[in-house]
């Protein structure tokens, strides 16, 4: 099954210095983090700050081929996560024929944003993304006899611990 999404929010990832779209359900809660380029975090932002550039961007060239070929683009979709990449379908129409095209998801997410084109992710790739993110938790935890006598003094800590250096 598939769950209509919207764009969130569009922020620089502070552990990887790298930009992350989030998309939210429409009528729900999930949402899916997904991390994109520079070059195309600057598509979208650019798109949904309603900048216009003198000369057409990749994916506003796109755009205006797809509109003198008289086709529309009908939806993606978020489709697949496969070892931590996710994975996009463009659903376009022309002359009655519809065609699924593969795509980078933050490409797809563009071109939707330009052609005002619904974006959807699978109920498989939301669970694929929730399991990745249990898996990260639990290894950022240290387990080790070590692990749990540092976690143990940091949680003790008290602000007047530190002496003269006021927090």
């Amino acid at each position: 099954m598939l769950k209509a999404m919207t764009i969130s929010s569009l922020n620089m990832d502070p552990v990887t210095n790298s930009p992350i779209i989030i998309l939210k359900e429409i009528d729900g809660e999930q949402t899916l983090p997904i991390w994109i380029g520079l070059l195309e975090a600057t598509a979208i932002a650019s798109e949904i700050e309603g900048v216009k550039f003198s000369r057409p961007m990749t994916h506003d060239l796109l755009k205006d081929v797809m509109d003198k070929m008289d086709i529309t683009v009908n939806k993606i979709e978020i489709c697949d996560l496969k070892d931590n990449t996710y994975y996009a379908t463009i659903h376009i129409t022309r002359n009655g024929k519809t065609l699924a095209i593969d795509s980078r998801p933050s490409d797809a997410i563009a071109l939707a944003l330009r052609a005002e084109a619904p974006i959807f992710v699978s109920d498989e790739v939301l669970k694929k993304s929730k399991q990745i993110e249990e898996t990260r938790e639990s290894e950022a935890v240290d387990k080790s006899e070590k692990g749990k006598k540092w976690q143990d003094i940091l949680e003790k800590l008290k602000p007047e611990d530190f002496g003269k250096y006021k927090m």
